[in-house]
């Protein structure tokens, strides 16, 4: 029998809409920030995402300092940043942040192994598939975000339909691919590039995530919860 989790809980269902659609702005804009480098338009639309957690005030503290001191070469130095933090000067395996879930989950830290392999069957079973323009591997943080800002939406609309069963399953494959993947090594992730990025930006990039990540997961732990 079913459980009618998202029936059971204390939120309105305009409450619940308004919660995964601001679930999925927010995945969406951490999705973007990790893609590539920050350009005029994004810098015109960033704004603090709460989070409630240490992590989470940290990383909104770092960032709006930076951004309040704003120059003629901010972008290039974000740009620099960015490629210095995320890929270094060649691929060691220990050179850099590398934003690929294979790189923390396999014993050599190399790049396109099960974890990869995995969350492509994911992507493709969700009817999901990657734009030509992306050259890297579907394991990166940026598409595994992004995977969870899409089922978001989904979960929001179908409860706009009434269609608590089928929002409950998003809930629930939310849920799993946080604790089977994102979580398993986000968190290792955002380790590496406080040591590697030299802006405030990207250390608060990281913190941010890592209060975010926290807050969601015990978001969707309780409305999953039975009673």
């Amino acid at each position: 029998m079913t459980e009618e989790i998202l029936e059971e809980t204390a939120l309105a269902p305009s409450e619940l809409i308004e919660l995964f659609k601001h679930r999925s702005a927010t995945y969406g804009l951490l999705s973007r920030l990790y893609a590539k480098e920050v350009d005029d338009e994004l810098h015109d639309t960033l704004w603090p995402i709460e989070t409630g957690t240490d992590a989470g005030d940290t990383g909104n503290r770092l960032i709006t300092t930076y951004l309040s001191g704003i120059w003629e070469n901010t972008l290039t130095e974000l740009a620099a940043d960015y490629m210095r933090t995320f890929f270094g000067h060649g691929y060691s395996g220990h050179a850099a942040a590398y934003p690929f879930e294979s790189v923390y989950s396999s014993e050599k830290r190399l790049l396109m192994q099960s974890a990869r392999d995995e969350v492509l069957a994911l992507y493709r079973a969700a009817g999901l598939s990657k734009q030509e323009s992306w050259k890297e591997g579907e394991d990166h943080i940026a598409l595994e975000l992004e995977y969870l800002q899409i089922l978001s939406d989904r979960t929001a609309e179908a409860l706009c339909k009434g269609d608590t069963d089928t929002a409950t399953s998003w809930v629930r494959a939310q849920y799993n691919f946080l604790d089977v993947h994102l979580d398993s090594w986000a968190p290792l992730l955002t380790a590496e590039v406080k040591k590697f990025a030299k802006t405030d930006f990207y250390r608060g990039l990281a913190f941010l995530t890592e209060g975010f990540l926290e807050t969601d997961r015990e978001v969707l732990e309780e409305l999953l919860a039975e009673d």
